[in-house]
This record gives C-alpha cells, structure tokens and sequence, in this order.
C-alpha cells in the first residue's frame, strides 16, 4: 500500500451563493482518479443557497419557550425546529433528527463562518450533494473521485468535536470485517469500520474550526475497501436515541 497523502485545498475564496466550488476545485487541485474530496458542508450549502436571514423568520411559541429554557435567539431556535423532523431532547440543547438520518445537536444550524444575521442550514439531501460534487468534478477534469460532505459535530460520552460525514459517494461509508479473521484466526462477528467518518474526521483536523480557510481536503492513495451505506441506526436498533427520548419525555 502507497503511503496516503492528504492535501488541504489551498486559496478557495469566501464562497457564495451561486458559486461553482467544483470548478474552483479542480483549478487548485490536479485531482487523480481514486482520490477522496472532503468538502465542508458549510461551503456547499452556502454556495447552493442554503442560508436564511435571521429577520426574515417568525418564532413560534415552542421556539420561543425553547429560546426562554436554552437563552438562545427564538429565530434561530425556529431554524433549528423547520430543520428538524424529530426532536429528540429539548434542554439543555436541542437534539433533533433530519429527514436524511443524521442526528445532531440543533440539526446542524449554523452561525458560525456566515455574515452577521445568518444561518447556514446543512444540505438537504448530503448524499445527493456529494453524488453531484462528483459528478460535477467528473464532467469538469474527467477524474473518478469519491467525495465526503462533512459536518463537525459533538459525540456522545466524550468531549469535543470531530468531522462526520453525512454524505458520501464513490465507496460505501462501512468498511464491514465481519466473517474475517483477525491474527490469531477468530472469526470476527461485529467488526464494521466506519471509514467515511474516519476520513472526515481527520478532514476536520486540516480544516481547522475557525479562521484557517480550508474548507476541503484530498485524499490520496487510500485503500479499496467493501463493505455497506448503513452508516445510521434503524430506530429498532438505535438505544441511546430511546433511552434519551423516554427520558425526556417522562
């Protein structure tokens, strides 16, 4: 196996709505086929207008008790709420479930890296987002790449933040050992490597969290690997979600 190479995208401007950030890519980046682009979902959807004027939303009275209980701006509180499918936990912070899976702390509404009176919203549909990412890149240097859009967030029983990806596209998310054998000849029975994140998370670790301008990162010579897209739980299989709703809800 080749050393794995990873590659910050250097002197991509502030990016705006309309703005071709393949494009803008593939012009800094000589891209290879088989290479990974991590791509912030932060730029993607400010680029593919997924932001919303703070003075232009109206609060409900559930986002206003939520903004009163969490002191958090009602606006941005009703954000969060037309953001969300399930709320899963109200105090001390909202937890809520988009409609594509992913569950996260205020479903990924963001203030932060946008003009004043902003919300950046996460994409719609991420997997799509990074399918068309790659496609986009396909059509414009003819590279076969695999694209990640990834979103920093919380975990659950550790401090901090990491990168997640919560689309993909070009390889699946799991990197599945199960009915392999480790070094000692055991059979392994659960073993699933969730290699997307992994990736995206190291991804976070060359963007930086605040001013460091980096908002996508190659990586290169990765091994093939097979496995499964079943990066999120079934409801019937995932315990911290009822544990936490059951809770909060009693």
């Amino acid at each position: 196996m080749e050393n794995i190479q990873v590659m910050g995208v250097q002197g991509l401007p502030l990016i705006h709505a309309g703005d071709d950030i393949a494009a803008m890519i593939c012009k800094l980046v000589p891209l290879q086929d088989g290479d990974i682009l991590c791509i912030a979902s932060t730029i993607y959807s400010k680029a593919k207008g997924c932001t919303k004027k703070l003075s232009s939303i109206t609060p409900s009275e559930r986002a206003e008790r939520l903004g009163k209980m969490n002191g958090e701006d009602p606006r941005f509180v009703q954000a969060v709420l037309d953001a969300s499918t399930d709320i899963i936990m109200e105090h001390p912070f909202i937890l809520s479930e988009m409609a594509f899976g992913h569950i996260g702390v205020r479903a990924g509404v963001d203030q932060s890296n946008i003009e004043d009176g902003m919300v950046i919203f996460l994409p719609p549909d991420p997997m799509q987002a990074a399918q068309d990412a790659r496609d986009e890149i396909k059509a414009i240097c003819g590279k076969e790449i695999g694209v990640i859009i990834t979103d920093t967030c919380g975990r659950s029983f550790r401090r901090g933040q990491t990168g997640h990806a919560i689309g993909w596209s070009g390889f699946t998310a799991i990197r599945d050992f199960r009915g392999d054998t480790d070094l000692f000849g055991h059979v392994l029975k659960i073993t699933e490597e969730a290699v997307a994140d992994e990736i995206a998370g190291f991804a976070n670790f060359v963007m930086g969290e605040s001013n460091n301008g980096v908002p996508a990162v190659v990586f290169r010579n990765c091994p093939k690997w097979t496995g499964h897209d079943n990066l999120y739980f079934r409801n019937d299989e995932d315990i911290l979600k009822k544990v936490l709703k059951k809770e909060w809800n009693q």
